[in-house]
């Protein structure tokens, strides 16, 4: 019987990777790389195999690469406040710890990896939807940090024949997300201990929401795909919702329509409007998001009813 192929994830027991384990494990060899920070042991189901270490870690990462054949790249500091006021610190783990992997999964002979890079923070204020084509002007250290990233992974491409995949995610929101510090978990949150929705800004700032099992969907469809190296696709919605429409959506999910919202000043770095185009990734990996924003957020509400609150 031929062993199954052996997929390291990063970042594997944080959000996305909770959810992408889950489904990797039933056709590969799973083994996870995670710092703890901002992940668990707990959420990894059995049989996957846990190595304790930092993305910035050169030995701990060729120790987590030893026999593996596909790399899944989602340790990040993602957080575009927390960029802002200490930007030292997002390049630190984003660009020298995603280089620490690129060069570490070069050295190990890794056939391919798919990077996790946003499609909203690296993009700036531009008129959407964005695409592949659409010139980067990010407008915090995190953003900036994934455009260095994702010009790495060319170069890695180029230079070295690493089949580099990168993956431009839309805002994602979904089960898993406790530690994750986005506007979805923000309002559940207020919901949950019927405290005001807090709206940076005038709350017409807009993004492009997307449930967790879609971008999961699209990592296992690059995993496979017929590529090259140095590709990068947006994986989104197409569907711009403003921060206002999603805490009207939010309130309604939890079954308290016309909960209050708390105004307050826009913060820096973040951008006014997100929503970008998926039409490369359907070219290339048959991608098409399944699961509208309600339906999402519903189910991730039960998700907090169910694992977060109790």
């Amino acid at each position: 019987m031929t062993a199954a192929p052996r997929v390291l994830v990063t970042g594997g027991a944080g959000f996305v990777g909770a959810n992408l384990v889950r489904r990797l494990a039933a056709r590969y060899d799973v083994r996870v790389l995670d710092s703890g920070v901002a992940g668990s042991a707990n959420v990894l189901p059995a049989g996957v195999e846990l190595v304790i270490g930092d993305i910035r870690d050169g030995e701990a990462v060729a120790d987590a690469l030893a026999g593996v054949t596909t790399v899944v790249h989602l340790a990040a500091a993602g957080n575009v406040v927390e960029s802002v006021q200490d930007p030292w610190a997002n390049f630190d783990v984003n660009v020298r710890g995603s280089l620490q992997v690129l060069d570490g999964a070069r050295a190990a002979g890794v056939e391919r990896i798919v990077v996790a890079s946003t499609g909203g923070a690296l993009m700036g204020n531009a008129h959407g939807p964005v695409d592949e084509t659409s010139v980067p002007r990010p407008l915090s250290p995190y953003g900036a940090s994934k455009a260095a990233v994702e010009a790495y992974c060319h170069a890695y491409a180029g230079s070295y024949g690493l089949r580099s995949i990168v993956l431009r995610f839309a805002n994602l929101y979904g089960p898993f997300s406790a530690h994750k510090k986005g506007v979805v978990n923000s309002f559940f949150r207020a919901l949950e201990h019927d405290e005001p929705l807090v709206v940076y800004g005038d709350g017409q700032a807009s993004r492009d929401f997307m449930y967790v099992d879609d971008i999961c969907s699209a990592i296992e469809r690059a995993l496979s795909a017929d590529v090259p190296g140095g590709t990068t696709a947006h994986v989104a919605t197409g569907v711009e919702t403003s921060i206002d429409e999603l805490a009207t959506l939010c309130s309604l999910v939890a079954g308290r329509p016309g909960h209050p919202v708390e105004r307050r000043p826009a913060r820096a770095g973040e951008v006014e409007r997100n929503v970008g185009s998926y039409q490369m990734a359907r070219k290339l990996f048959g991608f098409e998001p399944s699961v509208t924003l309600p339906e999402g957020l519903e189910a991730t509400w039960r998700w907090y009813q169910q694992s977060l609150f109790r």
